[in-house]
């Protein structure tokens, strides 16, 4: 019966989301990256779940299954913490007007000084979009100094510029909230702790287990390390991190995105979640008081030059992955995209996903709007 009803639900869904589905049968054909698993939901259940291709380009190589795990690089900074900053906030532990000073000792300096909890969520700290410290560095106390020791780039709030930096800072504050504790959480362990509140219990986690390889899309042949990255994170600095940092180095599934995404609708939507509905609501609007940002809290907002496409409601909130990931949740129509892939296999040279992005949700949303009717 189970069977059944799975062939059932998916000729329903490619049907009504045949479009978009074909654009992804394309993008397969033309080596745009090897795999993807896309779903559509909202706020009650998937609509749509697809995998397609395969796990890379070889010939022999296995089929992408709907319960394919993916690297979701910077994915991380909205699905594990965004979500642990929330909880904090709400807890009163951490307040988005602290300084960063406050948390982090070796911020110094009068150009500085200003910076806050806010302008780490919202790439407007001054800080670099990107500094290449894995080179040179291990660790947290290595890189703490590092990044309090680089020069800012403009005075906070002057403007936005997404930056990796920022939100590794955010990860070491949020890794000293209850230090006194005899039984101190590492980030990955508050992780797990938000995730079962948010009722989504497996195929998302940092520091993928064993088990999962076999079903794990290699992404690139990473000359640093010399091999295929198959179940160990993409990024450098936070491979050089240990591997689970508050920028990237989550693994999982559609599914599991999406649960989470679905969880955010459902509160946004009046119903008792893991955050408040006002938190929530101020984490996923455009901050206003930083020129030509389209950032949130963490999130980045609808633009019609965004990967979101130009269909979706200007209240759209979402996030891109370096490896070829996306999440974006529409609140007007109530639906979510979770689209994964791994463009960087098998190097990151192949940018194919920039004009695949947009043209996949301009389908759905419009598919979507044609099944509505």
């Amino acid at each position: 019966m189970q069977h059944v009803q799975e062939v059932l639900f998916s000729g329903f869904t490619f049907m009504r989301f045949r479009s978009a589905a074909r654009l992804l049968e394309a993008a397969i054909e033309e080596r745009a990256f090897p795999a993807a698993v896309i779903e559509v939901g909202d706020t009650t259940q998937p609509l749509w779940r697809q995998a397609f291709g395969r796990l890379t380009f070889d010939a022999d190589a296995a089929a992408t299954r709907e319960d394919t795990i993916f690297d979701l690089a910077s994915l991380t900074k909205v699905l594990a913490t965004t979500g642990l900053v929330m909880q904090q906030l709400e807890r009163g532990a951490i307040g988005l007007d602290d300084p960063v000073a406050r948390h982090v000792g070796a911020w110094e300096g009068a150009d500085r000084s200003a910076a806050t909890v806010h302008d780490l969520l919202s790439h407007a700290s001054g800080l670099a979009a990107y500094v290449p410290f894995y080179r040179d560095r291990r660790g947290r106390a290595e890189f703490e100094r590092a990044i309090c020791a680089s020069p800012l780039e403009y005075p906070p709030r002057t403007k936005s510029v997404y930056s990796d930096l920022g939100f590794m800072l955010l990860g070491f504050i949020l890794e000293d909230v209850g230090r006194a504790s005899t039984d101190h959480p590492t980030l990955a362990r508050r992780f797990q702790g938000l995730l079962a509140q948010m009722g989504v219990a497996e195929d998302l986690q940092f520091h993928p287990p064993a088990v999962w390889r076999a079903r794990t899309a290699p992404t690139e042949i990473d000359p640093w390390r010399g091999r295929l990255l198959v179940g160990e994170v993409h990024d450098e600095n936070c491979a050089a991190l240990g591997g689970a940092a508050a920028h990237s180095g989550l693994f999982g599934t559609a599914a599991a995105s999406g649960a989470c995404a679905r969880h955010l609708l459902q509160i946004l939507d009046g119903r008792v979640g893991a955050f408040r509905r006002e938190t929530v609501e101020l984490f996923v609007a455009r901050r206003t008081d930083v020129p030509d940002s389209s950032r949130a809290l963490g999130w980045d907002t609808m633009l019609p030059t965004s990967s979101c496409g130009s269909r979706m409601s200007p209240r759209a909130f979402g996030h891109t992955g370096f490896t070829g990931t996306s999440l974006w949740i529409d609140p007007e129509r109530r639906i979510y995209v979770v689209l994964l892939t791994n463009r960087v296999h098998p190097t990151r040279a192949h940018e194919a996903i920039r004009r695949v992005r947009p043209s996949v949700h301009d389908a759905v949303v419009e598919d979507y709007d044609s099944g509505a009717r």
